[in-house]
C-alpha cells in the first residue's frame, strides 16, 4: 500500500469520526431541557401584587360611559362603546366582560402563578377569580365555545447578553435571563375597560412578560399587545406592573364586578 493511500485513509478516517462527534453534538443540542420548567430563563411563581402608576381614572374605577381616550377605536368600536348598559350585563350573566385575557392584566389585582405541570403555566386572578394557562408544548384547548381568557401557547425567548449593565448593577448573568411570550386567541368578546370598550371574539393577544430584580424586590412587568381589526384602527398596547410579595397572606378572591359605586352614578346620571 503506498503512503499516499495510506494518508488518504487516515484523512477520511478523521473525517469520519469529526462528522460522528458533530451528529452526536448535534442530537444532544436538540435534546435541550427535558421540560418548558426546567428551561425556564426566568421564574415567574408566586404572588404578584398590581402597581398601579398610570391610568388611574380607567383602572381603579369603572369610566363614564363614552370615556374610551386612548384606545385606538375604529367607528365601530366607538358605537359599540356608546352602546355600553351595564344593567343589561349584569342581567345577561356577563360580569366578566372586563376580565377576559385581553384587559384582565389591567385589572388591579393580585397574581398567583405556578406550575400546573411541566409543561403548563398557570396564573390565577384574585379579582374576578379567573384561571389562565400557558401552554409550553404547542398544544391548546380547540373546541367548543371561546372562554374569557381563551386558549394560550407560551414559549421562552432567552437573552444572551453581552454588552451592558452586569449583573451587580442589575445585568443578568451571562447567557441567563430573557422573557416569556404568550399568544392568546379563541377568546369571548369582551371589555378592554370596564365601560364596554370593546374588543371582539377575532381579537389576538401577544404578551411579554419581564422580571426585573432590584434592591431585595422583584418586579413583573406585562407589556399587552391586543390586535382586533373589527373594532381598533391599529394595536391597543399596554404595560402593566407588578411586585412579588412574599406569601399569600393578602390573597382575597372575589368574583367578577360589574361596576364601582362611582360609575353607576356617572352612567346612570345620578351626582
Amino acid at each position: 500500500m503506498s503512503n499516499s493511500w495510506r494518508l488518504a485513509r487516515a484523512c477520511a478516517l478523521c473525517l469520519v469520526i469529526v462528522m460522528a462527534g458533530s451528529l452526536r453534538g448535534g442530537q444532544n443540542a436538540e435534546k435541550g431541557p427535558p421540560n418548558a420548567r426546567a428551561a425556564a430563563v426566568i421564574d415567574l411563581t408566586g404572588y404578584w401584587v398590581s402597581i398601579v402608576d398610570e391610568d388611574w381614572r380607567w383602572r381603579m374605577m369603572t369610566p363614564a360611559k363614552g370615556d374610551y381616550a386612548s384606545v385606538p377605536l375604529n367607528a365601530e368600536g366607538e358605537r359599540v362603546a356608546d352602546a355600553w348598559a351595564p344593567a343589561k350585563d349584569e342581567a345577561e350573566g356577563n360580569q366578566c366582560k372586563a376580565y377576559g385575557a385581553a384587559a384582565i392584566m389591567r385589572i388591579p389585582e393580585r397574581l398567583h402563578i405556578s406550575w400546573l405541570n411541566d409543561n403548563t403555566l398557570e396564573m390565577d386572578t384574585d379579582a374576578g377569580m379567573q384561571t389562565r394557562l400557558f401552554h409550553f408544548d404547542g398544544s391548546k384547548w380547540q373546541g367548543g365555545a371561546p372562554r374569557w381568557q381563551g386558549d394560550s401557547v407560551a414559549a421562552w425567548e432567552r437573552q444572551f447578553q453581552t454588552r451592558g449593565n452586569p449583573p451587580r448593577f442589575g445585568g443578568p448573568l451571562p447567557g441567563k435571563g430573557g422573557d416569556l411570550r404568550v399568544f392568546t386567541t379563541h377568546m369571548r368578546p369582551g371589555y378592554l375597560r370596564k365601560n364596554g370598550v370593546p374588543y371582539s371574539g377575532n381579537a389576538e393577544l401577544t404578551e411579554y412578560y419581564d422580571r426585573f430584580d432590584f434592591k431585595g424586590s422583584a418586579y413583573l412587568i406585562v407589556t399587552s399587545f391586543v390586535k382586533d381589526p373589527q373594532y381598533l384602527t391599529q394595536v391597543f398596547v399596554t404595560s402593566s406592573q407588578f411586585r412579588r410579595e412574599p406569601d399569600a397572606s393578602k390573597w382575597n378572591p372575589t368574583p367578577c364586578r360589574p361596576l364601582w359605586p362611582l360609575a353607576a352614578r356617572v352612567s346612570s346620571g345620578k351626582n
